[in-house]
């Protein structure tokens, strides 16, 4: 019994026991007991693996360019890798006994370069430092269909690119290419905003000339209106004179019409009282003045009657010697008379 050893791996390896010639035991994180002078142990990681990568590549025209990242793989068949390449650890040393176990890393890297450089060489400078996400789905297509990498038993997991970027020297030149576009783009925009601003003031100052000339025509539409609006008022006016002077015409006419008719009327009235004046007269003239004064008395009143009395005294006055008349008289007739 003396000699035996005791190992255990932990959870993320994969262990295989081998004695003379043959597996004994394999698996993920077991334990056993073995003799270092007839078995030997082999262990290979399952866990995830991260190899960091620079590049110098070389593109179409010539150009250098760096690409820089990371890639991420796992080992899914250990049984597979460790046919291929030797995972052997000394149990005395605890590590491994060849360096199979650290050129993992350097094919796996060698793998991508192989890859980005057949990418990076069909394409120019500029498109080369677009080429990152193309750049990274190629690969990782590329990768999983590798013959090689099926053989070893590994997957990539992740694969990512943290960079494209030229030579110092074409750096400067592309900077200073860049800043002269960039200068250009300024001037093109400075001319461009110097162009619209002098089209815009072209722009308003037509707008302003076509709204004075607008403003002109509607004045002169406006004037045009006034005048003929004058111009049928003044005929409205005119006709209404003429209508109120026909009226006054008219109404003149009717006047002399009414005034010559009654004229003409008066004139046959005074016509029929001359005659029936001649004819009372005619009358008159053959009734005796005595019986004309009698009748004439019949029809007076008392004060009319101390009138004619008074007349008649007045032409017999030569007649009469003396006539004495009362106050009382005078003072009746006075109140008649008021």
């Amino acid at each position: 019994m003396f000699g035996i050893k005791f190992f255990k791996a932990d959870a993320a390896t994969y262990a295989i026991k081998t004695a003379n010639g043959k597996v004994r035991r394999k698996g993920q994180g077991i334990s056993f007991w073995y003799n270092p002078a007839t078995a030997s142990i082999a262990c290979v990681p399952t866990s995830v693996q991260e190899a960091s990568f620079i590049f110098n590549l070389q593109t179409d025209d010539f150009q250098e360019v760096r690409v820089q990242g990371q890639l991420s793989y796992r080992i899914v068949n250990p049984d597979q890798l460790a046919e291929v390449m030797n995972y052997t650890v000394s149990p005395r040393e605890n590590r491994y006994t060849t360096e199979d176990p650290l050129r993992l890393d350097d094919r796996m890297i060698r793998f991508v370069q192989n890859r980005f450089q057949a990418d990076i060489q069909a394409v120019k400078l500029r498109e080369a430092l677009k080429l990152t996400k193309q750049l990274m789905t190629n690969t990782q297509q590329g990768l999983a269909d590798e013959p090689a990498l099926q053989t070893l038993g590994i997957e990539v997991v992740d694969l990512s690119i943290t960079g494209i970027t030229p030579a110092p020297e074409t750096v400067r030149a592309l900077e200073a290419e860049a800043r002269e576009s960039i200068l250009k783009e300024a001037d093109d925009a400075i001319y461009l905003r110097r162009k619209a601003a002098v089209e815009q003031e072209r722009t308003i100052r037509e707008a302003e000339l076509q709204t004075d000339l607008e403003v002109q025509k509607k004045e002169q539409e406006i004037k045009q209106e006034q005048v003929t609006n004058e111009r049928n008022l003044m005929r409205a006016r005119k006709e209404i004179e003429q209508e109120r002077l026909q009226a006054d015409i008219e109404a003149e006419s009717q006047r002399i019409e009414l005034v010559q008719l009654n004229a003409k009327n008066g004139k046959i009235e005074a016509q029929t009282q001359a005659y029936a004046i001649e004819a009372q007269l005619k009358a008159y003239q053959s009734i005796p003045v005595e019986n004309l004064k009698a009748m004439a008395m019949g029809n007076m009143q008392a004060d009319q009657l101390f009138a004619f009395a008074f007349d008649s005294l007045a032409q017999n006055a030569a007649k009469i010697g003396e006539l004495n008349i009362s106050p009382d008289l005078f003072s009746q007739l006075m109140k008649k008379a008021g």
